[in-house]
Formats: C-alpha cells, structure tokens, sequence
C-alpha cells in the first residue's frame, strides 16, 4: 500500500510541465535529455524538428514582451499544492446543486481546477481589474503562493492587506500583465473545443490584453472586440474624447468555432413586415444583386423561370444586360416545394411586369451578432438593480448588468448543459445571469465563480457602505462573502419571478487553503519531536469532508460528483463518483476488522460497477501495525483493487 506525501503527484494539481515534456516526448523521442534536475528538452533538437536552423534564439522577434513575463509563463506552470476546502454551512442546497462558489486567489483555484474541468467549459467571462489606478492587482508569490494568499486574506499572523498598483507606483503595465498572463494561460486549458471566452475592459490596458489573448489563444481565435455602451458617459474635458464605451474582447477556443446567433429586437424585426400563415416574413430579389451578377459569373444559375401567367421570367439587371439568380434551377424548385418563393408584378416604364422573390421568415431565425451592443442595459441600471437588491445599500462599485451577461450566454452558452466560469466574480452577476436564464429557457447550465476574500475597511470612504453591510449580516468584512449574498438573493429573486421553475437555484461554496497533508518541515534542532508530529501525514482539525474533496480534486472529479457513505464492518466508507474513489478514513483499523472491512469494500465495489478504476484510500494512521496494512491491500488486490493509497 502505497503511503501518499506532499511530495506525490497524487496530492497536487495538475503538473502541466510533466505533461507538456510528455508530449513532446510522444511526438519526438529524441528531444528527451537529461538535465541537472532530470528530464530536460533538447531545444536545439526542437529547432532542428521544426526547420529552425540557427543555435540561438535570442534574435528579436514579434510581440509584446515585458518584465517579468518568463516568470509568470512558469507561474502557470507550477502545481499548486493547495486544496479546496468545503464549506456547507455557506451554502445553499448543498446536496443537490451543481454550481460551485470557491473563495480564493484564482491562480491557484484555477490550477487546482484543471485535472476535474479541464476542456469541459463551454464559456469564460471575466471582468478583472481595469488596472485604473483604484483597482487591486493580485501580487502572486512564485515560492509559495498559497503562503502569500492567506496572508493576504489576514488568516494568518502578520496579515498584511491588499494593496493596489496605484498612480504612486507608475500604475505599471507590467505588473498587471504579470497578473493576468498566467490566469489566461489556465482559463485556456478549462475551455473545450466549442468554448469561448470573454473579457471586459477599458481602453487603458485594451491593446496589451489584445496582445497577450493573441499569445495565449492565437491571433486566429480572435472573434472581435464589442464596443459596449455603458450609459455613464465619462470624461476629463476638452483634452480627450468623452467615453461612453467599454470593451469586451471574444477569443474562441479554435478559429472554426461558430457563436450563436442573438434573438432579433423588436426594433431589428420591424423589417419582416409581411405576413402569412406561416408567420412574419420579409422578401429578397431572386436576382443576384451587388458583385458577381451578371451571367457570365454563373452561368448555371441564368436560366427562365414560369411566372403564374406562364410567362418565362429571366434574370435581367437594371440596365438590361444578362444577370443570374441566387441559386441553381434544383434549389429554386425546393425553395418552391418548401413555400419560400414569392411572385409580384411591378410596374417599370409604364408596363407591369413579373418579379421573383425569395421569403425570410422571422420564426427561428437569430441575427448575427455585432460589435456594437448599444441596446443593452447600462451601467447604471444594474447599480439601481443591485442596491433593490441589497435593501437600498450601495455594496458594490460598477457592477456589470445581468442584461450583458445574458446576451453572452445566448451567444456561446446556447447548450443546456453548458459550465460557464467566472474567476474574477465581484458582483456575482454572472451566477445571477446563469439562474436567469435557465428559468427563460429550463436550462441546466452550472456556473464556477472565483472570488478574492478581499477585505473590507470601514475606514475607507469607498469600503465603508460595503463593510458595514457585512457586519449587518454577521459576515466577515471581505467581497467574497458579499458576493455569495448575492447568489442568496438573485435565487430568491428568480424564485420568485419564476414560481413553476424547479431548476438549480443553489451553489456550494468551497474555500481555498493550505493543503490536508502535512509537509515534510523537519525541526533541524528538535528531530525527534518533528518525527513524532508526522507520524500522522493529515493536519489536525481537518474533516474528513476536507479530505474526501481533496482527493476528489486530485483524481479529477466534478467537484458536485455524488458521494455515498456506508457502514461495513462498523466503519464508514465513502463511494464517490460511483465508486472511482473509495475512502475509509476511520481513525482506528485493528488487525481483526482487516478481513471483515476489506471483504465489505470489495462487495459494494462490484455492486458499484464502476466504469474505470478505483483507488481506495484510507488513513495511514489508523492501522493498528504494518501487518494489519498489508493484509488490507493483499485482499483489495486479489479482487480487482489495486489503487491502494494511505494518507
């Protein structure tokens, strides 16, 4: 049995560098070498693979570069040794719901993310910080990042609090593009095929977030940029231009993706000003009109037609030379069968004469979406919005409207089952847009939002409103719970607009934190005491809750995966994902239960029948002596179980 450390891969998220040399070393052997550290790459041989033929690759080359950027490139790289740690009594529904609500840095949630949701989201929005001067950038610590966090968040001694990239410090691009490069470098690897992601931001770091989403997602998956009108106008004087706009960038995850087409206004479907049995509709002329219409362009598509007198009918331009139609004779004769042809006679030069045309129905017919959203809601009714819903109080700053984030999610979340991740959460308006429209349409979609405890002070005039409001609820002072009160209210409030809705309303929240196996950190002056306090790898005060999610997380399942509990053999045993993970962590396993609990974990993992293999875990420190441990991996290994793991 083997015993699992800090040290295993097994206890940490996703090692994306062993997994990118073995790619490599998959498609190209020989690029595999041996360096001081172990496996190293070749990048000599690589140049030679890929037809580079010079030995260094220190010559310019186009793009944006910065300080810094080498290691945010290898910040993205680093596993995360963290966990998430579960938190129901924040929750709403937590048996039930699939939405998920994680408090933490996102760079290591999003890390810790990858084995369970990587290629599975179908969309991305993010609203992170506009790098203004006011807003905070997340100041990521390459030795230890999960250090850094909890001292940010003041749950450990010597918190210190969050700081902004001010106007004193040069408001430097550089340290917010060190910020969100490894963030979209992860937030990539989340999204599947199909997915997209989008970001919104002002003009003041719009060209260097075009740069780096260039880099990270390649030119060809730009999908455009959305000038977005906030209807809060603002401006400096005659110096510079009033701006009435924001951006949103789309990026999709491969350059053949299609984003949906967005439902005609009433304004936009005043043009289907005809109608039949069938609907409203609009006509177009049969004849080609505009470039390539004359015959000779398609001389296929120049043929008559019989006009209802029996007339012959051919395409001619308006200056009498020989034009075509917009399609062959086979796909006129369907377009016919399916009653979308439409004969009219005009009057021309004093005579009436036959015009053919084809009709568009408004029934199921979406319009391609623009770069310009100028009839959505603005910035300042989704402010009187939030403070409806937050009894008048003013508790975030420029929210973005849940109008917005529809219109996204009609756009590239049209599937039912679609995960839509926000990692930059604030305000929430993402979840409360997802709740929304699933009661429009009985939609299933889950969210995953990301939020910074960030604290609050009441001594601050732009914090007060926001920190007195969580000591109202109880709450600690931070924007995560803010944000997660919310997600109470906006499920309240859809709840009660939408009463015959019976969909997923709730979210289970879990909290970002050090990891439930002990490191290694010998007390050089006090060995024997160090050893004694490590005989048992989990921390104290760690549930078994926390531990059953960190293999859950570690394994790569759902963090909403169903777990069952049993009772064999006087102890509880955990089934979680139909039996892929198996845990018995009872603190006490004696040499005669051995064969009675391992013979009840065998028989209701066939009843269990799971689709891959199982990994059964249990406590290190709970078997009575190395005898009793290894009878309990001999009985799981004759019969099928040969994934045996202690903590």
């Amino acid at each position: 049995m083997k015993k699992l450390s800090a040290a295993d891969s097994e206890t940490k998220s996703a090692d994306l560098v062993s997994e990118n040399v073995e790619r490599l070393k998959a498609l190209f052997p020989e690029l595999v070498t041996e360096g001081l550290d172990g496996v190293a790459i070749n990048v000599d041989v690589l140049k030679s693979l890929v037809g580079d033929r010079t030995v260094t690759d220190a010559e310019e080359k186009y793009g944006l570069t910065w300080h810094g950027k080498r290691r945010a490139r290898q910040l993205a790289l680093t596993p995360s040794t963290g966990t998430l740690r579960p938190c129901p009594e924040d929750s709403v529904d937590w048996e039930t719901t699939q939405n998920v609500m994680i408090e933490g840095d996102n760079l290591e949630v999003l890390k810790l993310l990858q084995k369970s949701y990587a290629g599975k989201v179908k969309l991305i929005y993010i609203d992170p910080p506009y790098n203004t001067g006011k807003d905070f950038v997340y100041p990521d610590d390459f030795k230890d990042n999960i250090k850094n966090y909890l001292e940010l968040t003041s749950q450990t001694e010597g918190g210190r609090r969050t700081s902004s990239n001010t106007e004193a410090s040069g408001r430097f691009h550089t340290d917010w593009l060190n910020m969100m490069y490894p963030r979209l470098k992860l937030a990539r690897a989340l999204l599947k095929q199909s997915g997209a992601i989008f970001i919104s931001i002002d003009d003041n770091e719009l060209s260097n977030l075009k740069a780096v989403c260039d880099e990270v997602f390649g030119p060809e998956c730009y999908a455009g940029c959305v000038a977005r009108v906030t209807g809060t106008p603002t401006g400096g004087g005659f110096r510079t231009l009033v701006n009435e706009t924001d951006n949103v960038l789309l990026y999709l995850r491969q350059p053949d993706v299609e984003i949906q087409g967005v439902a005609f206004s009433e304004d936009d479907a005043a043009i289907y000003d005809r109608e039949d049995a069938n609907g409203r509709y609009l006509i177009r002329s049969l004849r080609r009109t505009g470039g390539e219409d004359r015959r000779e362009d398609r001389p296929s598509m120049y043929f008559g037609l019989t006009a209802p007198d029996g007339s012959e009918i051919f395409p001619i331009g308006p200056t009498g030379y020989q034009s075509r139609w917009i399609c062959g004779r086979d796909r006129y004769e369907e377009m016919v069968a399916e009653g979308l042809i439409e004969w009219q006679q005009v009057e021309s030069s004093g005579a009436l004469t036959w015009q053919v045309y084809q009709k568009f129905y408004l029934e199921g017919r979406l319009k391609q979406p623009s770069n310009l959203w100028d009839e959505l809601e603005g910035n300042k009714k989704a402010t009187r919005a939030l403070k409806t819903l937050f009894d008048g109080e003013k508790v975030f700053s420029y929210p973005k409207p849940v109008g917005l984030l529809r219109h996204i999610l009609q756009m590239a979340a049209a599937e039912q089952d679609a995960i839509v991740v926000d990692f930059f959460a604030g305000s929430g308006t993402t979840a409360h847009a997802v709740l929304e429209h699933n009661a429009s349409d009985g939609g299933q979609r889950r969210f995953i939002l990301v939020q910074l405890p960030e604290p609050l002070d009441p001594e601050t005039r732009e914090q007060k409103v926001p920190a007195d409001f969580c000591d109202k609820l109880g709450k600690p002072r931070n924007i995560a719970e803010l944000t997660k009160e919310r997600l109470r209210r906006a499920a309240a409030k859809v709840r009660g607009d939408n009463p015959l809705f019976a969909g997923d309303l709730g979210f289970r929240v879990f909290k970002l934190d050090s990891s439930n196996i002990r490191a290694w950190e010998p007390d050089r002056d006090n060995l024997e005491e160090t050893l004694l306090e490590h005989a048992d790898h989990l921390k104290e005060g760690r549930t078994e809750q926390d531990i059953l999610y960190e293999l859950l997380l570690k394994l790569g399942l759902d963090l909403c995966v169903p777990i069952q509990k049993a009772t064999i053999a006087g102890r509880e045993v955990h089934s979680i994902g139909g039996g892929v993970l198996l845990a018995c962590l009872t603190t006490e396993i004696t040499r005669e239960e051995v064969n009675l609990l391992a013979e009840g974990i065998v028989d209701w993992h066939k009843a269990l029948s799971p689709a891959g293999d199982t990994t059964c875990v249990f406590r290190d420190s709970a078997f009575a002596d190395d005898v009793a441990k290894t009878n309990m991996a001999a009985i799981l290994n004759q019969h099928g179980i040969t994934n045996v793991r202690s903590l």
